[in-house]
């Protein structure tokens, strides 16, 4: 069993606060891994500008480093910032780690006629390409990411003691959003690919629970020959591209994810004031419908964060704070341990039918219902 632990904020915060929050819930997962997804990014010792992307992942080997300079300045990217993170070596499991980076970098001068579609495909491309080559050698070099204003940091460990081994609490990197996830794919055997949070442009999601309709999931989004639906090294990875599918090329708004992963039942659909188009999206997207029990968070581009859970509900969690501030997780405790000063009467655990989004703004974070409408595309 895995735990999740979401925090969102306007004021940026060092994701050592969320690294708490998993040591709070330690009794829930066995301590082997730690999977960070930041968004919203602040560094100590640069000034980030958000229009450029962040590279993140581990150079294994000096070789794979090289490769990897030279590929990025073959393609015209231009380093602006290369962090240096304050290592403990001797407290990382893991021997094979040359280099951890989170790498800022300048957009080729060959993309300024790019509009925001082409430049967020060619980021996708960049990054599945760097993929493919550590795949091809060794496994040498694993990329996590490669977008503007996020950062992965990825590795096994128990979560407090990675987060200290890679000097996290020092303060240096700080972020609105911070996902975390306090276990490593042990199911299937330990890899980097397959611990959470998982991201593709720009969405990113993490998942408690397990998914036994993994394989046909999966077969129907490779079916859709998208080049970023790959990987599935873990069966929660298609929950991220079920939510890219929904919002980017479905174009629906992200109350309809809800619809898609656990669709309501046809005597139900037959009352929703929107039951025709649902009934429609249901019998079109029905490969994707998950069996769980399944507890997603997520985040968005534009900073919105979001956690649903299917009808078993076997797999709860919570959401409190305050204006400005809230956190998302498996248990109260952790909840508790990133913002102990919220009013609890306010603390909501959600239902079977419910979306909670948290949008960009921070006030107050919404309760959807599955039973309520919600904006529909004109061209719908």
């Amino acid at each position: 069993m895995c735990r999740l632990a979401l925090k969102t904020a306007n004021e940026p915060f060092s994701p050592f606060d969320v690294l708490q929050a998993m040591e709070a819930m330690q009794e829930g997962y066995d301590g082997s891994g730690l999977g960070l997804l930041l968004r919203g990014m602040e560094f100590a010792d640069f000034k980030y500008e958000t229009k450029n992307p962040i590279l993140s992942g581990i150079a294994h080997t000096e070789k794979a480093l090289h490769r990897l300079n030279t590929f990025m300045q073959d393609k015209g990217f231009d380093l602006k910032y290369d962090h240096e993170f304050d290592i403990d070596a001797a407290s990382i499991e893991a021997k094979d780690r040359h280099k951890y980076f989170l790498r800022v970098y300048k957009l080729p001068a060959s993309w300024s006629s790019f509009n925001e579609e082409q430049v967020e495909s060619e980021l996708m491309m960049t990054r599945l390409a760097l993929r493919r080559d550590g795949e091809s050698n060794d496994n040498d070099l694993t990329v996590f990411s490669f977008w503007p204003d996020v950062a992965m940091i990825k590795e096994v460990g128990w979560p407090l003691g990675v987060g200290e081994a890679l000097g996290l609490d020092a303060g240096r990197i700080k972020s609105r959003i911070c996902m975390a996830q306090g276990r490593q794919n042990t199911n299937w055997g330990i890899n980097l690919y397959a611990c959470h949070p998982f991201f593709i442009q720009g969405i990113g999601t993490m998942t408690n629970g397990e998914n036994t309709a993994f394989i046909p999931i999966r077969d129907w989004l490779t079916g859709t020959h998208f080049p970023g639906y790959i990987g599935y090294q873990s069966d929660s990875e298609v929950f991220a591209h079920i939510l890219h599918y929904v919002i980017k090329q479905l174009k629906l708004p992200l109350e309809a994810y809800k619809h898609v992963i656990t669709p309501l039942k046809t005597e139900e659909l037959i009352e929703h004031p929107q039951g025709e188009f649902l009934r429609g999206l249901r019998d079109v997207c029905r490969r994707l419908i998950i069996d769980g029990p399944n507890c997603v968070m997520a985040s968005l581009p534009d900073e919105t964060s979001m956690l649903v859970m299917d009808a078993k509900k076997l797999r709860p969690a919570t959401i409190g704070g305050k204006p400005g501030e809230w956190a998302m997780a498996s248990e109260m405790c952790g909840v508790d341990a990133m913002i102990p000063d919220r009013d609890r009467s306010l603390d909501f655990m959600p239902m079977r039918e419910h979306t909670i989004i948290v949008p960009p703004d921070r006030q107050e974070f919404q309760i959807w219902s599955q039973f309520d409408q919600f904006p529909l595309p004109q061209a719908a």
